[in-house]
């Protein structure tokens, strides 16, 4: 994606990457249960629709950050129904799956940097690199976040309420120490991530339940809080650019 359309890596940007994680969530367990769609025939529409917010994004010469948001929405939406098919419908081990996606997370953004991000390094550091590595990265952290959610939520027997509360400060106690720098490595950024992924599937999990708001009701209520925050909290010209995510 161009710089213009790119958001500024600092409170704002964490604080609406959390909301996103637990629309996302919703979204996707919308997209599957209430739209019918199940947790595979909804992938290829989410595809073609990330597909078409990149070309159009590459025509438009306006700065906002509008295509980044949707894009992030969209890659949350499929990692959600993506890990409900690995751990639920074909019923593999948890534990396994996430083994896998860590593996296969690790593979993708070293491969990421040596042959793309490495060599821009130097030239871009203060925007996102919301390149096709990033998003194919962003979709395997989605993907492991959501298992681990579950993982913690059924697994462990937490139930969503034990797996929010178990894993929210965890992702509090990353955002507090990389703010103070570890947020510009690649392997804490990413790690950040897959946090704010977990924490937001058991969130998203607890409020969309039938004694809380119920599916429909949360992901409108989730939804209509991660707009308003885009658009009351606006960018500052002072906040904190990890490096490890420039493109």
């Amino acid at each position: 994606m161009q710089p213009i359309h790119l958001p500024t890596l600092g409170a704002r940007y964490w604080s609406a990457l959390c909301l996103a994680s637990i629309f996302g969530a919703n979204m996707g367990d919308l997209f599957a249960r209430n739209l019918g769609l199940g947790h595979v025939a909804g992938l290829p529409f989410l595809a073609v629709a990330l597909a078409i917010v990149i070309v159009v994004e590459r025509f438009d010469r306006f700065q906002h950050e509008i295509y980044y948001w949707i894009a992030i929405i969209i890659v949350r939406t499929a990692a959600t129904n993506f890990a409900d098919f690995a751990a639920g419908d074909l019923k593999l081990p948890r534990v396994w799956v996430m083994a896998g996606l860590t593996v296969l997370l690790v593979a993708a953004l070293w491969l990421t940097w040596q042959f793309a991000w490495r060599r821009l390094a130097n030239k871009t550091d203060n925007v996102l690199r919301a390149d096709f590595g990033y998003w194919i990265c962003m979709f395997i952290a989605g993907t492991l976040g959501t298992v681990i959610g579950d993982f913690c939520s059924h697994n462990l027997r937490l139930d969503d309420a034990g797996a929010a509360v178990a894993l929210s400060p965890i992702v509090v106690v990353l955002l507090l120490v990389g703010w103070w720098g570890a947020l510009r490595l690649l392997p804490f950024y990413w790690l950040t991530v897959v946090a704010i992924r977990a924490a937001g599937t058991a969130v998203g999990d607890l409020f969309s339940g039938r004694n809380m708001l119920g599916l429909p009701m949360s992901t409108a209520v989730t939804g209509i809080l991660f707009v308003v925050l885009l658009l009351v909290w606006k960018e500052s010209g002072t906040s904190q650019r990890p490096a490890v995510a420039n493109s």
